[in-house]
């Protein structure tokens, strides 16, 4: 039997310092970085993502970033079949794939034997709530799902009503909700995987999510929302992210533009804290603190003897 592609992932909440870090590591093992943000997919939509900048990577390649326009959807299935691709793609040139990024769902489809079509099906069933999506809407049919299965219905947005369905679906021909269905799934890595986890002190973690939101602003994040707002692009997927609905609602009149902003903090700071108890609850990760930045060659060493240990890969430096 074939040996297992290697894989290094690096996950951690908003703002902790993957990128930095990620970029650091490609040059050390000869690696390409695959995004696992299921927002930096989108063209046009930079700043409030904090997408990297060209000069910022420093010749490292990086994949799966400005492959979608703002109005079209992208699911969990897309994504573990697009990465997969990429992560035999990047080993076949004889490099290291490392993906990075806080989607938990995302990244955990992935690295894992996840099958999304397992649970029992019923035809007629889906039939029925299709209809019944029409009728009453998505967001009403996703207010169902909430009341049944909280945790599967803050992973998938009510716009994404196939995925609503399904999750229905597997709770009335199972009797189990959808994410206990998966957490009962006992998966497989599939690769051999070093999983790095970045954490910081909440109120540092938290100062540094305020100061990115205030810097993000001077870039122009308000001139980039503004562009997607007058093309007339709403109610969708993309629009959904943090950064971007607490602008609307002030494009739209509904917050003054300070209030927008102080919004974007406190949903910014609120997404880190859930990604943090994602990842802890759902990943086997190695956690390293980023808390001193005065010991962050140091932190950078201890990683690296981490990787080097768990992958049996060697540095170039």
């Amino acid at each position: 039997m074939d040996s297992k592609q290697k894989l290094l992932v690096i996950i951690g909440p908003t703002a902790v310092g993957k990128t930095k870090l990620s970029i650091e590591l490609a040059k050390q093992y000869n690696g390409e970085i695959i995004s696992g943000d299921s927002m930096q997919i989108y063209r046009g939509m930079d700043i409030g993502t904090a997408k990297i900048k060209i000069e910022e990577m420093e010749g490292i390649p990086h994949h799966l970033i400005d492959i979608k326009e703002p109005e079209e959807s992208f699911s969990v299935a897309e994504f573990q079949q697009l990465v997969r691709a990429k992560i035999a793609e990047i080993t076949s040139k004889g490099k290291l794939p490392i993906i990075v990024g806080g989607t938990g769902l995302y990244i955990q489809s992935v690295i894992y034997d996840y099958q999304f079509s397992d649970a029992p099906a019923d035809e007629k069933l889906r039939l029925q709530l299709e209809e019944r999506a029409m009728e009453i809407g998505y967001e009403a049919l996703h207010d169902e799902l909430t009341k049944i299965d909280p945790e599967s219905a803050r992973q998938i947005h009510p716009n994404n009503v196939r995925r609503v369905i399904r999750a229905l679906e597997i709770y009335h021909c199972t009797g189990k909700i959808m994410s206990e269905h998966q957490n009962n799934q006992q998966p497989d890595l599939l690769y051999e995987t070093a999983l790095i986890g970045l954490t910081m002190e909440r109120e540092k973690l938290y100062e540094r999510i305020n100061t990115r939101v205030e810097l993000m602003v001077s870039a122009g994040l308000l001139e980039e929302v503004s562009q997607l707002h007058k093309q007339g692009i709403r109610d969708c997927q993309s629009i959904q992210a943090i950064g971007y609905k607490e602008i609307y609602d002030y494009l739209d009149g509904k917050v003054s533009l300070s209030e927008a902003v102080e919004n974007l903090k406190q949903n910014s700071r609120r997404y880190a804290k859930r990604q943090l108890t994602w990842f802890r609850n759902k990943m086997g990760v190695e956690w390293f603190d980023l808390s001193n930045a005065l010991d962050l060659s140091k932190k950078i060493t201890e990683i690296s003897h981490y990787v080097e240990g768990k992958l049996q890969v060697k540095s170039n430096t």
